[in-house]
C-alpha cells in the first residue's frame, strides 16, 4: 500500500538506503513482529519486562546507536541504520518498547561524550547491554522544559569531595525502570550556564520516584522524582561544573530528530489503517473510500507524510556527515514539528473515517484510539 511504508520499501530508487539497509530493516522488523506487537495490548496496561532490553541488544539491535568501546554494534552502522531502528520500533505505538529505547539513547550521550573514563567505564557498558536503564531527569513542577529556571540544586559538601542534591523533577520518562539519572541541577546561582550534570544511583537514599498516570500508555512510565539531600561524589559529575546546558543540547538535535521518525511511523500507522477500514467498510450502499471526501482526507496524509520523510532523510545524511549540532539546530527543530503535524492529522482524520469504532479500546478501531491518545506527547514537546 502505497503510503503505508517509506518509499524505498518499496524499491523505488533512493540516495541513501543498502542494501545493508534493507537487511537490518528485515531483521528489526522479524524482532518487532515476534517479540514485541503480539504483547502490545497487554503491556499497554501493565508494562513491558525489562528483559526486553537485553534481549534487543542480544539479538545484536541495541547495540547501534551506540559506539563500539562501550559494548555497541561491532557492524559497521550509519545514521541510516538509526532511521530504520527508531521507526520500525515506533510501529507498536510510542508509549511501548520505543520510548524505553530513546530514553537511553537520550540520558546515556552526555555521560558518553563528557564523562570521565571512571563513570562511562560504569554506567555505559550494564546500559547499552540491556542489563541496566538509565533516564534523562531535566523539567522541573515549576521550570517544565524551560531549562534557564530549573531549581534543583547541586551544593558542595563542606569537605569539597561531593555535592548535596536537592530538588523534584516531573514527567520523566522511564524513571520508574531506571537505575540511574542523568540529572539536572543548578550549582550557580542564574540562568542557562549555571547548571551541571550528574548521574544518581537510583537506589541512593533520598531518591524517590512515583508513576503518574497519563492521557497515553501507561508502560511509558511517566514519573515525578523527589531528590531530598541525595548525595553523589565528585565522580558522578559529568563534565565540568556549570557546564550542563551545552551537554544537554548537543543531544537535543538528535532527539528531536528521533521524535519526529516515530512520528511519522505513528501518522503511517493512522493512514494504513484508515484506508484498509475505508476499503471495507460500506455506508449508503459503498465502500467509504469511494466518498471523495474519505479520499481526500487519505490523499492529504500522504501529501504531509511523504514531506516529512524526505525532511527526516535529508536531516540524517546531515547527520551522517558529520554537521555540527549549531547548523543543524533549525533544521531539526523544523522536522519535529512537521512530523508532529501530520501525526495530529492523521489521527484525527483517521479517527474520523473510523467513526466510533476509533473511541473505544477495542475492536478494529483500537489502534488509532490508542494513537489518537498519544498525539499531544508528540505536539506539546
Amino acid at each position: 500500500m502505497v503510503g503505508a511504508e517509506p518509499s524505498w520499501y518499496r524499491g523505488i530508487p533512493t540516495p541513501y538506503y543498502k542494501e545493508t539497509h534493507v537487511a537490518f530493516r528485515a531483521k528489526v522488523r522479524n524482532f518487532v513482529e515476534t517479540k514485541l506487537r503480539p504483547f502490545v495490548d497487554e503491556w499497554v496496561e501493565t508494562g513491558y519486562p525489562m528483559e526486553l532490553h537485553k534481549l534487543f541488544y542480544d539479538e545484536g539491535l541495541g547495540g547501534v546507536i551506540f559506539p563500539e568501546e562501550y559494548g555497541g554494534s561491532l557492524e559497521k552502522h550509519d545514521f541510516f541504520h538509526r532511521v530504520i531502528l527508531w521507526d520500525e520500533l515506533a510501529r507498536c505505538g510510542g508509549g511501548m518498547v520505543f520510548a524505553a529505547l530513546s530514553v537511553n539513547s537520550m540520558a546515556l550521550p552526555p555521560i558518553l561524550f563528557a564523562g570521565t573514563e571512571e563513570l562511562k567505564q560504569r554506567v555505559a557498558p550494564s546500559v547499552i547491554r540491556g542489563e541496566k536503564f538509565i533516564a534523562l531527569a531535566i523539567s522541573e513542577p515549576l521550570a517544565g522544559s524551560d531549562i534557564s529556571n530549573l531549581q534543583t540544586t547541586a551544593v558542595r559538601t563542606e569537605d569539597g569531595k561531593g555535592w548535596i542534591i536537592n530538588g523534584q523533577k516531573k514527567w520523566i520518562s522511564g524513571a520508574a525502570q531506571a537505575d540511574y539519572l542523568t540529572v539536572a541541577c543548578r550549582t550557580a546561582d542564574t540562568g542557562m550556564m549555571g547548571l551541571s550534570l550528574f548521574c544518581v544511583d537510583t537506589k541512593t537514599k533520598g531518591v524517590g520516584i512515583r508513576k503518574m498516570k497519563t492521557q497515553f500508555d501507561s508502560s511509558h512510565s511517566t514519573c515525578f522524582v523527589t531528590l531530598e539531600d541525595v548525595y553523589v561524589s565528585d565522580e558522578d559529575l559529568i563534565g565540568d561544573e556549570n557546564a550542563g546546558f551545552m551537554y544537554l543540547v548537543q543531544n537535543f538535535n538528535k532527539e528531536r530528530h528521533t521524535i519526529a521518525i516515530a512520528a511519522l511511523r505513528s501518522a503511517r500507522t493512522c493512514y494504513e489503517e484508515a484506508f484498509r477500514w475505508a476499503s471495507t467498510r460500506k455506508t449508503f450502499g459503498k465502500t467509504l473510500i469511494s466518498h471523495q471526501l474519505v479520499r481526500q482526507k487519505l490523499a492529504e496524509m500522504l501529501r504531509m507524510m511523504e514531506s516529512v520523510q524526505d525532511q527526516i532523510d535529508r536531516v540524517a545524511y546531515m547527520f551522517d556527515q558529520g554537521m555540527s549540532d549549531m547548523e543543524m539546530a533549525i533544521d531539526c527543530a523544523l522536522v519535529k514539528v512537521n512530523a508532529s503535524y501530520a501525526f495530529e492529522y492523521a489521527a484525527r482524520e483517521a479517527s474520523q473515517i473510523f467513526g466510533g469504532s476509533s473511541i473505544v479500546r477495542e475492536g478494529q478501531g483500537k489502534t488509532v484510539e490508542r494513537l489518537y491518545r498519544e498525539v499531544r506527547t508528540t505536539n506539546i514537546p
